[in-house]
């Protein structure tokens, strides 16, 4: 490893749309400081490393989780079963697509125009969703969840992978990075016991990044990048040594029945 710790830019000078600096690279230490300071990695193969830290930012607090009765159904009928970092890399090659990335070798401010970037029809910034996840991406959160830092969750229906997603644990807060579904509402029953484990977890909140509308109706909210980086001085810590083997045991013991009485409960 690099013995020169990158340092990056205050979040609050990203741009606009949030983008903070370009550059850098993807190692262990590099992600683990980025996510504690309210940024994360999103780019293009054809693109340096992008680093971004929006304002406001989205979060979802696994009590205000929403169920619609569709949802409930999938979770008590559907024939699902949910597991926890049985098969992290088909996750992450489920919500991937493509990509080889070209990376920089160091973090400079951001200024960056590109056609994988637009606004949607609410005026939130986005990025086509079948571009970012990079080999070099791959690679990088393989390494974080060989360091039980990074973890999936995977739905099955008939012993078939149908729905899932993956992200980051540090302390109280759990960062969400993609998800994906091949069968209807599956990214949703993930979303269901991931907030289940969540809140038995004393997770503070989940980091859904920037404004979609699935994350919206799932109950995410928009708060303010000052008070997402106050949050996360409070709530976030180092990696657990043993963080994988105590999600796996919880999400084993996790069940439709808990699952629906742990989301519907409001605090």
């Amino acid at each position: 490893m690099q013995d020169t710790l990158i340092q990056f830019p205050d979040p609050s000078s990203a741009n606009i749309d949030g983008l903070l600096a370009m550059g850098g690279d993807l190692r262990p230490d590099t992600l683990v400081r980025a996510y504690t300071q309210g940024i994360f990695p999103w780019f293009n193969d054809d693109q340096p490393i992008l680093w971004w830290s929006p304002d406001p930012r989205l979060v979802l607090y696994p009590s205000q989780f929403k169920v619609t009765r569709s949802l409930l159904k999938s979770i008590r009928n559907g024939g699902f079963t949910v597991t926890a970092n049985t098969c992290f890399n088909r996750v992450l090659d489920a919500c991937a697509s493509r990509g080889l990335s070209a990376t920089a070798t160091d973090i400079v401010p951001a200024s960056i125009e590109s056609d994988d970037f637009y606004l949607d029809q609410d005026g939130k910034v986005q990025m086509d969703p079948t571009t970012w996840i990079t080999e070099d991406m791959h690679a990088a959160y393989r390494e974080l969840h060989a360091l039980g830092i990074a973890h999936s969750v995977e739905v099955w229906h008939e012993q078939q992978l149908v729905g899932g997603l993956y992200g980051v644990k540090l302390g109280q807060i759990f960062y969400g990075e993609s998800m994906f579904s091949v069968v209807s509402n599956t990214s949703k029953v993930a979303s269901a016991y991931l907030c289940a484990w969540a809140r038995s977890a004393d997770i503070h909140f989940i980091d859904c990044q920037i404004h979609s509308n699935h994350l919206a109706s799932l109950g995410a909210i928009e708060i303010p990048r000052e008070e997402f980086l106050r949050e996360l001085k409070t709530h976030t810590s180092a990696p657990e040594s043993d963080g994988t083997r105590k999600l796996n045991i919880a999400f084993g013991q996790l069940t439709p029945e808990k699952v629906t009485e742990n989301v519907i409960k409001k605090s």
